[in-house]
Order: structure tokens, then C-alpha cells, then sequence
């Protein structure tokens, strides 16, 4: 049994002798629509790979299995965002043979003249253009972009444009390799055209001029948009991040967000994960909004409203930080910590003795393993003649290990 699974390149044009022969000497081709059509002449069984690709599959093994030669057609390199993959998956690995070509990403880049070793790509097929592939246009500077019929280039771009994402300029080519192949050049902010042929794929590639924020934790409160110095302090992000053992994937809750500062610095541990950043007030929410987009935080989900109402819609979290809740604060604990799963850490930031004192009581008595610090940062201030140093509040940070059966457990 054996599938031979070959890349057409750009066109037919680009296949190799070797390639030539397998697909004459084959007694069933499988591709697509438009690369059956390349080979109008082909005398033997045809199999059309559409949407319906289980069906295909079944009809290729079974082929296979009987014995017959069969050729798959695949578009550019067969394994890069390709049918090449779902095919090695779906037939015995001993079967399945690949024979790669050019790809349109390296095509593209090809036909302008830049290198990509450091560019992003990223595949819209059948995806929408969400939170983390819109973080890709904050970190890159040069990136490709694969569409299809419902992610055109001008809805990509409109979609771009509504994020706060710009200083680009834009390439659109289409139906490389063919007769009628398009390349053109868009300066950033020009409205592409909505009527692009198919196929076609964008590269983008960041103006000198254009600047991009750099996010690392503990930055200073200039950073963010805030109300009147009512932020997490930078070093007490930054320990807090540390407190909270953040990773990639993890379901990170902000309850009483503020400016959304810790939610912000958050995403860098958590690039696949989600962020849901909670606060009652009106105001501070535009904050964390504007916060969010001008550093193209990805997966960050911002809910407006009480902290007790709001976490009945929240998926479960791995890790939950409470930077506000006033009196509320035990109930608060309670709901969000009942949540948690075995092992999952919650982190409390308080200036307050009686949050101090309530905080601890109620995770104390739940079984909860805790750990308390308390932060006393002062600040240099220049003087006449020297420098003084002014002392701030003390910050209470308490953090808690969720153990199930921890009682019980001590009990023993």
C-alpha cells in the first residue's frame, strides 16, 4: 500500500520529472477541483478531495489497500499548512509517501525579493483572526498571512484596523503561478479592493517609522492608562506575577482589574491561555480596553460588572488574582476559590489590615495553604543638596494553594 501525496508548487510547471512520472504512472489521482483540472488527459479513477475529506480519505485507503497506485495533488508543500498533514495522520505512516515543492509562502516572499527566516505566518483557513494571531502583528515585523472566502484581505484588514493594529504595508498576491497572477502594494491605512481573486495570500511587513510598544513585567505606571495613581505599583506586579506561576494556557481571572495592569503583564506567561479581566466601574473599564489594544494583549476578555455576578459566566480558572472586592472579600474568595482546581493558586493584594485579616481567615479555615508578604517600597526623591527616600503604604501580598481534603490531611 502505498499513497504518494505531491506538491504542484505554484503550478504545474513547477513539478519535477519525477513527479511527472508517479502521476502517469498512477491508477487514481486525488486532489482538489482546480488540480484534477491540470490534468485533463489523466485516463484512470478520479477522486474529488472537497469539504467532505473523511469520505475522500476512506475512498484513498481503500484504493490503496487494493492495491492500486494513487496520487494525491496538494497545494505548494503538501505539509505546510497542506492536506500533507491530515493524510499522514489518517494513513498507516509505512504507506504514505511526500514529495514536497514550493510553498506560496515562499513563493511570495520570492516574488518580492525578502527574506523570511524571521517572519510569522499564519493560516486563516477555516480560523477566524482572533486574540492570539492579532498579538502576532504586535511582535513581528514581517508576516505572511494565508486567506481564504471568508477571510478575505479587506475583512482581514478591516479587522486589523478595529483592533488598533496599523503601521504596515500590505501586499496582496493572487493566483500565483497562474497566467493572470496579482501582486500589489498597499500603503498602511488604504482600503484594499473587496473583490481580490482566489487564491491569495498577504504579507505584511512593519514601516521603519512605525513604533510598537515593548511589554515586560513591572513597567512603570506611564505605561498604562490609570485613574488618579489607582494601579499595581511595578514592583508589586512583578512579584505578584511571580506568586502566581503563571503558564502558557493557564485560565487567568483579574477580579477588581483596575487598569487592567496585572492582566496586561499577565499575558506574557500565558500566551495560549485566557485572560478575563472583571471591574464594576465604568470608567476603568475604558482603561483596560485601551491598555489591552495598545499592547495587542491576545485572549484577554474584559467583563463589565459586580465580581460576584460576573464569575457565574467565567470558564474555571487555573489561577486567580483579587486586586479589589472591599467588603465582599470573603464571599469573594469562597466563589472564586470553590472554582479552583486541586493545586490552583489564588494571590490576594491588599492595603488594608481588616482585607489582611479577613483574607486570611477565610482561606485559613477552607484548608487553604498560605504564604504572606508584606512590601514596603519607598522611592528616591531628589532634594536641594541630596536625594531622600519616601516611604509608601505597605502592600499585604497573601498567597494561597488550593488542597483539597487539607484539613483532613493535617488532622492525621
Amino acid at each position: 500500500m502505498t499513497v504518494s501525496i505531491i506538491g504542484l508548487g505554484m503550478s504545474p510547471e513547477d513539478l519535477t520529472a519525477r513527479h511527472l512520472s508517479l502521476i502517469q504512472a498512477a491508477d487514481v489521482l486525488a486532489g482538489g477541483i482546480r488540480h484534477l483540472a491540470y490534468f485533463p488527459d489523466f485516463a484512470g479513477e478520479r477522486i474529488e478531495i472537497s469539504k467532505k475529506l473523511k469520505e475522500a480519505t476512506a475512498r484513498i485507503r481503500d484504493r490503496a489497500e487494493s492495491g492500486k497506485r494513487v496520487v494525491v495533488l496538494a497545494s505548494g508543500d503538501p505539509l505546510f499548512f497542506g492536506i500533507g498533514a491530515w493524510l499522514c495522520r489518517e494513513l498507516p505512516s509505512g504507506a504514505v509517501r511526500v514529495y514536497p515543492n514550493i510553498s506560496s509562502v515562499a513563493a511570495a516572499f520570492s516574488r518580492l525579493r525578502l527574506s523570511w527566516h524571521d517572519a510569522r505566518v499564519i493560516s486563516l483557513h477555516g480560523r477566524p483572526l482572533t486574540g492570539h494571531a492579532l498579538a502576532d502583528f504586535h511582535e513581528y515585523d514581517t508576516l505572511a498571512v494565508l486567506t481564504d472566502r471568508e477571510n478575505t484581505p479587506a475583512r482581514i484588514i478591516r479587522r486589523l484596523t478595529e483592533n488598533g493594529i496599523a503601521g504596515f504595508a500590505v501586499c496582496v498576491l493572487s493566483r500565483l503561478g497562474e497566467p493572470d497572477e496579482s501582486v500589489q502594494w498597499y500603503a498602511p491605512g488604504e482600503a484594499i479592493d473587496e473583490n481580490t481573486p482566489d487564491p491569495n495570500l498577504m504579507v505584511f511587513v512593519r514601516e521603519k517609522t512605525a513604533s510598537r510598544p515593548r511589554l515586560y513585567p513591572g513597567m512603570p505606571d506611564a505605561a498604562f492608562v490609570h485613574e488618579r495613581g489607582l494601579i499595581t505599583k511595578p514592583e508589586a506586579r512583578a512579584v505578584t506575577l511571580s506568586k502566581l506561576m503563571l503558564h502558557p494556557g493557564a485560565v487567568f481571572w483579574d477580579l477588581g482589574a483596575g487598569s487592567g495592569s496585572v492582566s496586561v503583564e499577565a499575558s506574557l506567561f500565558i500566551r495560549s491561555g485566557t485572560i478575563h479581566a472583571v471591574e464594576q466601574h465604568s470608567g476603568r473599564i475604558r482603561q483596560i480596553r485601551k491598555n489591552r489594544d495598545r499592547f495587542g494583549v491576545a485572549g484577554m476578555k474584559i467583563h463589565h460588572g459586580d465580581i460576584l455576578s460576573v464569575m457565574d459566566r467565567l470558564p474555571d480558572p487555573d489561577r486567580i488574582f483579587i486586586g479589589g472586592g472591599g467588603k465582599d472579600l470573603p464571599a469573594i474568595i469562597r466563589k472564586s476559590g470553590a472554582r479552583l482546581p486541586d493545586g490552583g493558586v489564588m494571590v490576594i493584594n491588599t492595603v488594608l489590615l481588616d482585607s489582611l485579616s479577613a483574607g486570611l481567615g477565610e482561606l485559613e479555615n477552607a484548608g487553604w495553604e498560605t504564604e504572606i508578604v508584606q512590601m514596603q517600597i519607598s522611592r528616591g526623591h531628589d532634594m536641594p543638596w541630596s536625594r531622600m527616600l519616601k516611604a509608601q503604604n505597605p502592600l499585604w501580598i497573601i498567597r494561597a494553594e488550593k488542597q483539597i481534603n487539607s484539613k483532613e490531611r493535617k488532622s492525621i
